[in-house]
């Protein structure tokens, strides 16, 4: 009889075990131990702990890291006013009014309604706690089982209300009254953006200031939206207004090797870097749509008797050098060391090349961009005076580009991974619309074309060498690019 009670006490205890899985998933989440215990998920812990400080935040990530879930988290810690134990981040003590987006009702419906409230046939099977699920509005239209909103019973004995939007309903119907939170579940259009800022400001009243969340894999490129968390396309290193978090398969510990593999293989080129590791892809518009990987090297010591020279790109507003050696038995250039700065006269400029050794020579833009209101002939006297041998680079920008692009296809242009503003730049340079190159934060790059098209001729492993004079090579570009302006052809000088 006591085996019979005791089977039947534990069948009644798997059940409402397996009751309290389905129906209160939330408290699943973030565990203290285990294979994916908390302390392995830092890019989301911190993106929940920003919360305190920031009202716009976003993560900006690959797939299959949990951004979904991590949205659907956190909306539900707002909505009940139950938080965890660990919760850094903001906390709501009154009920909210919460919005939860995306592209389209079909896909809001299968990704950001699924999540938090689980099957359409069987509500609370999601993030949100089926007992304190109150009323559910569904919604008008074509798309089966999409949701309107819903109501959820609040920690404090109010009620929280979420109601779920599309980017494809236009900014108008982002508009409204004050919301407390609003998750952007994928990227939403810049209008939308800043309508969802307005509404989240605050009122003086209820809980204050709002907060708004985006969770997605940039695949579009560097959109408005992306560049108002990445301006010039990186992490900035201070910004009081908003925060942004990047992360890839390798920041999560759900995802294993050969699951990372499979995915890799399955994903064309171009967008291996969005999906793999939230960096925004460029597309089409990309001037050198290659892999990174395929391009950095594990810094070494250039052997002595490699062939090295500099580039200089000069501007008022920034200022920029690439260092590069060239091991002649494979021709393949390495790019080793990097120089940006801004604001400062050419003297300070060339202390610091000269650092990197008084007898190696460069080549520079032969304009000089112009960037101190002199001519260009001027300005390279300057660097000259100030203790640096230059001659001008040839500045055929297309040819540049495409003799650059394809050392990078043939493995004969790496690149140290210690060059971090390089491979910044590197990251968005890109062309608009009109295929025209943009030119913002790209002076590493114009660097780059320098060397790899006239470095060589300049290249030196030991002492100065005798090479013809800069003026008279100035002169001969100056003919050469006069003769191709007669003849119709355009080298465009940056």
């Amino acid at each position: 009889m006591s085996r019979i009670k005791d089977k039947d006490n534990l069948a009644v205890a798997i059940a409402e075990l397996e009751n309290r899985m389905k129906y209160g998933r939330i408290e699943w989440y973030y565990p203290d131990e285990g294979p994916c215990r908390r302390e392995l998920y830092g890019v989301h812990l911190r993106f929940f702990a920003a919360g305190a400080m920031y009202r716009e935040r976003a993560i900006i990530a690959g797939n299959r890291i949990g951004k979904s879930e991590l949205g659907a988290y956190e909306t539900t810690c707002h909505l009940t006013g139950d938080y965890p134990h660990w919760w850094q981040g903001r906390r709501f003590t009154q009920p909210v009014n919460v919005w939860a987006a995306g592209d389209t009702t079909q896909t809001v419906r299968d990704i950001a309604q699924y999540k938090l409230l689980g099957d359409p046939g069987d509500i609370g099977s999601g993030m949100i706690p089926k007992h304190l699920i109150q009323e559910v509005r569904r919604k008008a239209g074509n798309v089966p089982d999409a949701m309107e909103s819903v109501t959820v019973r609040h920690l404090s004995g109010g009620t929280s209300r979420i109601t779920f939007k599309s980017y494809d309903q236009r900014r108008q119907s982002f508009q409204g009254t004050h919301i407390d939170w609003i998750w952007l579940d994928e990227e939403c259009p810049m209008d939308i953006y800043g309508e969802c800022v307005i509404r989240t400001m605050g009122t003086g009243t209820g809980n204050g200031a709002g907060l708004l969340g985006l969770t997605f894999t940039p695949l579009s490129g560097l959109t408005d939206v992306v560049l108002q968390f990445l301006p010039g396309g990186t992490i900035p290193k201070e910004d009081q207004l908003r925060w942004v978090i990047m992360a890839g398969w390798n920041d999560v510990p759900h995802l294993s090797e050969t699951e990372k593999a499979a995915l890799l293989a399955s994903t064309p080129p171009h967008l291996r870097d969005a999906r793999s590791k939230g960096i925004p892809q460029l597309g089409s518009g990309a001037i050198y749509p290659i892999g990174e990987d395929d391009i950095i090297v594990t810094d070494f010591e250039i052997p002595a008797h490699w062939p090295r020279a500099y580039a200089l790109d000069v501007g008022w507003n920034n200022t920029a050098v690439v260092w590069g050696a060239w091991d002649r038995d494979t021709d393949t250039l390495y790019l080793n060391h990097e120089y940006k700065r801004c604001q400062a006269e050419p003297a300070v400029h060339a202390a610091a090349i000269r650092e990197r050794g008084v007898e190696m020579r460069g080549v520079i833009d032969p304009a000089a961009r112009g960037r101190n209101q002199k001519d260009g002939t001027r300005l390279i006297s300057e660097y000259e005076a100030a203790g640096l041998n230059l001659m001008p680079s040839e500045n055929a920008v297309e040819a540049g580009i495409f003799t650059t692009y394809r050392r990078m296809c043939e493995s004969r242009l790496k690149v140290f991974r210690s060059m971090k503003e390089w491979l910044e730049e590197f990251r968005v340079y890109r062309r608009d619309s009109d295929g025209k190159v943009v030119k913002a934060n790209d002076h590493l790059m114009d660097c780059t074309r320098y060397l790899v098209l006239s470095g060589a001729d300049v290249a030196s492993s030991t002492n100065v060498q005798t090479t013809p004079k800069w003026h008279d090579r100035l002169r001969r570009l100056g003919a050469e690019r006069d003769a191709g302006n007669k003849s119709g052809l355009s080298h465009m000088s940056y």
